[in-house]
């Protein structure tokens, strides 16, 4: 081989390499391209933030339905999909469906905590899915459908394991068998990096209806939404809230106050 092609065959062989290990992305690999601005809520996406908004990510199976149903609450600033947990920066779609890189499809959310409490987050999150399916949710089988909350404050993640503990007795209360397999992480242990811009707000853009989440009919405890400052009541998540089946046939358009 002359030198180029060496040099070509060379660096084809350590990519293929480093695919399979689940490490084609390094230190320099730069993050995926996403549009500025929400599709439907026309808000930033990027960080910093206007200063009265607060961020926290999920995990609740495929991120397109996740996506939808956090965007539609009131009081939520922006949403975009990403991935989560895992030790490859800046993975790609095709890399993290390998399962290799370790990371869970996720939806960084960005919120005015004066209009929407982390309560009313937990209560979707909790909801909008079937937190006791382990590496799966419904149809999608795999370990970047796990679920999962990663706190960027410590409040939060006291909140976030209180409510796991609560939402736990409620499903136990209901006759349900299993135990929830939700991983929640502290501030600093886990690393959002956005997905590919065709993969945000997926649904509004595109229209498709696919949704793969197994929400179980079960709420948090009223009382315990309510001792964490709730601000959306029964009949808002009786009118709006997630249901067994399929979780995104509503409008795309926020719910209205």
């Amino acid at each position: 081989l002359t030198p180029h092609l060496e040099l070509h065959f060379s660096a084809d062989m350590n990519a293929l390499k480093n695919f399979f290990r689940g490490a084609t992305a390094n230190a320099e690999r730069a993050p995926l391209k996403h549009s500025a601005r929400h599709y439907v809520l026309k808000n930033p996406v990027d960080e910093p933030f206007p200063a009265h908004i607060s961020t926290v990510v999920v995990a609740t199976g495929c991120f397109w339905g996740t996506e939808k149903m956090f965007w539609r609450l009131p009081g939520v600033y922006a949403t975009s999909t990403g991935y989560i947990a895992g030790h490859t920066p800046n993975p790609t779609y095709e890399e993290v469906c390998t399962g290799r890189t370790g990371h869970t499809e996720c939806v960084r959310v960005a919120y005015d905590p004066s209009r929407v409490a982390f309560a009313d987050l937990l209560q979707m999150h909790w909801t909008c899915h079937d937190p006791t399916q382990g590496n799966r949710q419904g149809n999608d089988v795999g370990t970047q459908y796990r679920s999962g909350i990663y706190c960027t404050t410590d409040a939060q993640y006291e909140e976030a394991t209180s409510s796991k503990d609560a939402y736990q007795q409620a499903l136990t209360d209901a006759g349900w068998k299993r135990s929830i397999t939700t991983e929640i992480k502290k501030p600093g242990e886990a690393t959002f990096y956005f997905a590919e811009n065709s993969h945000q707000q997926y649904i509004a853009k595109t229209g498709n209806s696919y949704c793969s989440a197994q929400p179980t009919g079960v709420r948090l405890p009223r009382a315990w939404l309510a001792s964490r400052g709730a601000k959306f009541d029964d009949a808002f998540w009786l009118a709006h809230g997630p249901k067994p089946g399929c979780t995104i046939n509503v409008p795309d358009a926020p719910i209205a106050m």
